[in-house]
């Protein structure tokens, strides 16, 4: 008889058990959601409001000091198997696990598994499974106070307890402080044998693929010996193997597969590795691995200019062109499978080729990486410590181990996984941030990222690179050494303009970003003030970042002014936030291959905030989105700085080619000098060729590159439909018109589109669908017209909306209105 597996999901009910809880929900029998948090249960009983909207946080803060009780019945009847075993994949976080009144589990990991033999606990006919959760705040402050208080970017003490760190709160997360079962539980029952875990490397060979597996084996009685067998298929192909004791190593040659790549780079082909566990009377358990054959690598050779930080898969160079991810929704359970595969494919569409999944999160689901292999999107995944100082000594040391040997056994099967790297910004902390004088001596984390993780890597999964942290530079350099490994640039949003991006040549970028408010219809949903200014209560609670708003107006100034209505400030925070990262972008390709990546902060939002995110956290697209997809196009033309070939000490004007495709890029580069009135003054022709995931670059002329009227002039370089500009004085320093604009729609299968022709120059021509209709939203933003040109956006909604609206002023936006006065 095979394994069975029966999920324990209905008839749950949960209650407050002790804490400050108010009168009308203490002690009180809620229907529970499993898998959920109890803010999900709390919010469909009607008990709280929602937490996203004005400051209900802080309404709200006493969920997180409260102890709840989760409990359910199921029936259960004997049978011929032998073995069974009660299993959570996740519970959030610190929980007593009671079966018929026997203590079966002590738990306190968010971020494992957890299998318990309850054959001596179950009963014939009703069992009653009741789960108790402590208080996460108040659990996180009781063991920092016992392993003595550590250094950390935020008040509650996230490095004291096993728990996403941002659920306590984050410079653009909300404070949830959730408690939960917060993965599937089921009962498994089986006799003989089950397999325990399965090791998967699919590896590129000379020919095809080959599968190398170690699968161990957990027998229901220890001393039994009997023989097992274990079989394995892939493409058409099985082999079987004998096990010996609790363990079998098996490899398989698939010489007909097709390789695994990456978005942009080929097909993503992916294959069914098969797992069948037997003995003499067949079948006792089974399972699959989806597999893609691949091989990756990170070049960190050191060369003349330092220690580069380049991804190689099936030996061919990737341009990286990524995002960071945070947790898609505040209450993780809310993000099903659906909703992952939206936003990744917004991060597809961007033209992004890898996520980094950030280590003040989650381990994401399943469903995340399933459909990034899918989607050729790569993964990298920070093991889950994030801006702080780490205790090393029990109880936490040996949880963090037992995470680490799940968590890297499950996601290294996936092809889309390129990295695991042991932290975020903790060794640059220990560096620079006045850790080591607070410390005093006390453990901060070195031992997980130096010695455990890495040899668990190698013991369990060796085919996945890892680094110890992020950002990284090998060799004993500083952890944030420009010259070598991975970057986190965050001096420019905190302190400089963004123009200083161009002061830096990183090898690759593992972090930067600007902040922006969400769509406008997210912010209005989510914020009633009444007048709603940037300044006004429930805007200052949904702004997180240390002086926030400050930063914001700050880096507007060297660019625009800043508007004095509401509406106008949030058009153009939004746009100088895509202006920065589209810059930095730009110039971080133009280096390249010096440098190998860039990977912007962030692609998404955990509820409805200003913050760095390009998709918000009503899962609307904000114009920095537009900003990656233009920036990380296939084929980019921009205009840079480059040291002079003449004897000056001014830089030239050059064009630089980007073009990340597998065919040369050749013809004729037209690159002018024009008047914001459309007149041509000086123009040059130059045939180029950039070659396959290569560049070219190409000197602008004396009289082509040198302006006659700095703020009325600019540069518009273009070859095969790709064009880049040049801009000699900020905007507002420009003689930038009010935007002339003649505009038409047309209604089409799945929309509307909008058709804009510029009578003048119109500079990043946007498309706030939102405000016409919520439900409304453009792929293609922030296009610059020159007079006489027509450009068409396609807007896209399911239901009918007012097609003269996405012609008004308010939804049709420019960078024009922010100039002119």
């Amino acid at each position: 008889m095979t394994l069975v597996r029966t999920p324990l999901h209905s008839d749950w009910t949960v209650r407050a058990s002790h804490g400050p809880a108010p009168e009308a929900i203490d002690g009180r029998i809620i229907p529970a959601a499993v898998p959920g948090v109890v803010h999900i249960d709390l919010l469909a009983a009607g008990l709280i409001p929602d937490p996203y909207l004005d400051d209900n946080e802080s309404l709200l803060a006493w969920i997180g000091l409260v102890d709840w009780t989760y409990e359910t019945t199921f029936e259960w009847s004997p049978d011929e198997r032998t073995r069974h075993d009660l299993v959570f994949d996740g519970l959030d976080t610190v929980a007593r696990v009671r079966l018929n009144g026997h203590v079966v589990l002590d738990a306190a990991n968010q971020h494992r598994t957890y299998r318990i033999d309850v054959r001596e606990a179950l009963v014939a006919g009703t069992n009653r499974l009741e789960v108790a959760f402590r208080s996460p705040v108040r659990h996180a402050n009781a063991v920092s106070q016992e392993l003595a208080p550590r250094p950390r970017a935020y008040p509650t003490p996230f490095e004291a307890i096993r728990k996403s760190a941002c659920s306590f709160g984050w410079d653009w997360g909300i404070a949830t402080a959730t408690s939960g079962i917060w993965r599937p539980v089921r009962l498994e029952s089986w006799s003989v044998a089950r397999i325990a875990e399965v090791r998967v490397a699919a590896d590129r060979a000379e020919q095809g693929g080959r599968l190398t597996a170690r699968v161990l084996i957990e027998r229901a009685d220890a001393a039994d010996t009997a023989p097992l067998t274990l079989g394995v298929s892939v493409n058409g192909r099985t082999e079987s193997v004998e096990v010996a004791g609790d363990s079998a190593d098996v490899a398989l040659d698939a010489p007909d597969a097709d390789l695994w790549w990456p978005i942009g780079y080929g097909e993503q082909t992916l294959y069914t590795a098969s797992f069948t566990l037997s003995d003499a009377d067949g079948a006792r358990d089974e399972t699959e691995r989806r597999i893609g054959f691949r091989s990756v690598r990170w070049n960190t050779e050191t060369d003349a200019e330092g220690t580069p930080f380049t991804l190689v898969v099936n030996d061919q160079e990737i341009y990286v062109k990524g995002v960071n991810w945070i947790p898609d929704d505040a209450l993780f359970p809310r993000v099903d499978r659906a909703r992952y595969e939206r936003r990744l494919r917004q991060a597809a569409a961007a033209n992004l080729n890898l996520v980094r999944v950030w280590g003040g999160g989650m381990y994401e689901s399943e469903d995340f990486y399933e459909l990034c292999d899918e989607l050729g999107l790569l993964t990298w995944q920070d093991f889950l410590f994030a801006c702080a100082a780490y205790p090393e000594e029990e109880p936490i040391r040996s949880e963090v181990e037992a995470e680490a040997r799940d968590q890297i056994v499950r996601l290294s099967a996936h092809p889309s996984l390129v990295l695991l790297t042991g932290n975020n910004e903790n060794i640059w902390g220990y560096e620079d941030w006045g850790w080591k004088q607070e410390l005093d001596g006390k453990t901060w984390g070195a031992y997980y990222y130096y010695d455990l993780f890495p040899q668990l890597v190698a013991e369990l999964a060796a085919h996945v690179p890892y680094s110890p942290g992020s950002p990284f530079s090998p060799g004993g350099q500083h952890p944030n050494a420009e010259p070598h490994g991975t970057m986190h640039l965050w001096e420019q949003w905190n302190r400089q303009d963004y123009l200083t991006y161009r002061d830096h040549e990183p090898r690759f970028v593992a972090e930067f970003g600007w902040q922006g408010p969400p769509a406008w219809s997210t912010m209005t949903r989510a914020i009633s003030d009444e007048p709603l200014t940037p300044e006004s209560p429930g805007m200052i609670v949904h702004q997180k970042a240390m002086e926030g708003n400050v930063k914001l107006t700050r880096g507007l100034l060297p660019h625009f002014r800043v508007p004095a209505d509401t509406d106008t400030w949030h058009w153009a925070m939004q746009l100088n936030q895509a202006h920065a990262v589209r810059f930095a972008l730009e110039h971080f390709r133009s280096l390249a291959p010096h440098n190998s990546g860039a990977v912007v902060w962030q692609l998404n939002d955990c509820w409805p905030v200003t913050s760095w995110a390009a998709v918000d956290g009503d899962e609307r697209l904000k114009p920095l989105w537009h900003a990656l997809k233009n920036a990380f196009a296939p084929r980019v033309v921009t205009i840079q700085p480059r040291p002079s070939t003449s004897s000056g000490t001014e830089a030239d004007l050059g064009v630089v080619l980007g073009n990340d495709t597998a065919a040369d890029w050749s013809g004729d580069l037209l690159v002018r000098r024009v008047r914001f009135d459309g007149t041509v003054l000086a123009e040059q022709t130059v045939p180029v060729t950039a070659s396959a995931r290569g560049a070219a670059t190409v000197t602008i002329a004396p009289d082509v590159a040198t302006a006659q009227d700095a703020a009325g002039e600019l540069i518009v370089a273009s070859i095969g439909g790709a064009r880049g500009f040049w801009y000699f004085t900020e905007p507002r320093d420009s003689q930038l018109p009010a935007a002339d604009l003649s505009v038409e729609t047309v209604a089409v299968d799945g929309g509307t589109e909008v058709r804009v022709t510029a009578n003048s120059l119109v500079r990043d021509l946007a498309v706030l669908a939102d405000k016409a209709h919520p439900e409304a939203f453009t792929e293609d933003g922030l296009v610059t017209l020159l007079p006489g040109e027509t450009a068409t956006l396609l807007v896209r909604h399911a239901v009918p909306i007012d097609a003269a609206a996405l012609g008004s002023a308010r939804v049709l936006r420019t960078a024009n209105e922010l100039v002119t006065r």
